[in-house]
């Protein structure tokens, strides 16, 4: 993996000439997490499609810049909201299909680093059928570390899981992502709360900074901070959502 660098996109986003959202800068520091909040329609995943240059139906006036001057698509490995799956191939053809995709052969060490990392080994040859909803966020996110990114954008990954198995899930990708530079869309101020370095919430009008608490991420999810960061960011959802 290349050194994660820092990002920055600044601009506005219209569709059908009505505003999504309005200029705004948001910067995403290197090597950290960076949580996006707000409510539906405000525009979070279309800044996180911006960011991975995949398809969003707005208009999208402004640039997109890493710290480095290097381009920032090629460089990131996108994990959506759904674990998107092949129903048809094991673990382990699943993990691989970028490669694939690609018509390259995987890595096989690195396959087998992630599999153990990811509690995985024991499920490698199965269908995602035969998983539980955690073991299977646990293969869309070996999947997206299996392209070795430095850069990683997460579109709410965790939002289907029951609150135990998304905090242990949490942890999972804290460790697994260190040093990568990370954009997470939640609607779950309790996980910006545990995760974020940064903070932000967004609404039509713009982004709004929280700052979030000063221990290291994760989090503990009954720590005095976290909580009273959670309650300042639901607070703040409520009254901008209304």
């Amino acid at each position: 993996m290349t050194l994660a660098p820092g990002i920055t996109l600044e601009g506005q986003a219209s569709i059908e000439g009505r505003q999504l959202f309005a200029p705004l800068s948001l910067s995403l520091d290197a090597g950290r997490w960076t949580c996006l909040l707000g409510g539906s329609g405000v525009g979070k995943t279309t800044v996180l499609r911006l960011m991975a240059d995949l398809p969003t139906g707005a208009d999208f006036d402004g640039e997109i810049l890493a710290t480095d001057k290097t381009p920032v698509a090629e460089r990131i490995a996108y994990m959506a909201q759904d674990d998107l799956l092949l129903p048809w191939a094991t673990v382990e053809k699943n993990i691989a299909l970028g490669a694939r995709l690609r018509g390259q052969k995987a890595d096989a060490a690195r396959m087998e680093r992630l599999l153990d990392r990811c509690g995985l080994q024991d499920h490698r040859g199965k269908k995602p059928s035969e998983l539980s909803g955690g073991q299977r966020q646990r293969v869309a996110l070996a999947r997206t570390l299996m392209e070795d990114k430095p850069i990683i954008l997460l579109d709410e990954p965790f939002s289907a899981l029951d609150e135990k198995t998304r905090a242990a899930m949490q942890d999972l990708a804290a460790d697994l992502l260190t040093n990568r530079t990370v954009l997470v869309v939640t609607h779950d101020p309790g996980e910006a709360a545990r995760l974020g370095h940064a903070i932000y919430v967004m609404t039509a009008a713009g982004l709004t900074s929280v700052a979030p608490p000063a221990a290291p991420v994760p989090r503990p999810v009954d720590a005095t901070d976290t909580i009273t960061c959670r309650s300042d960011l639901l607070r703040l959802l409520m009254e901008t959502t209304t």
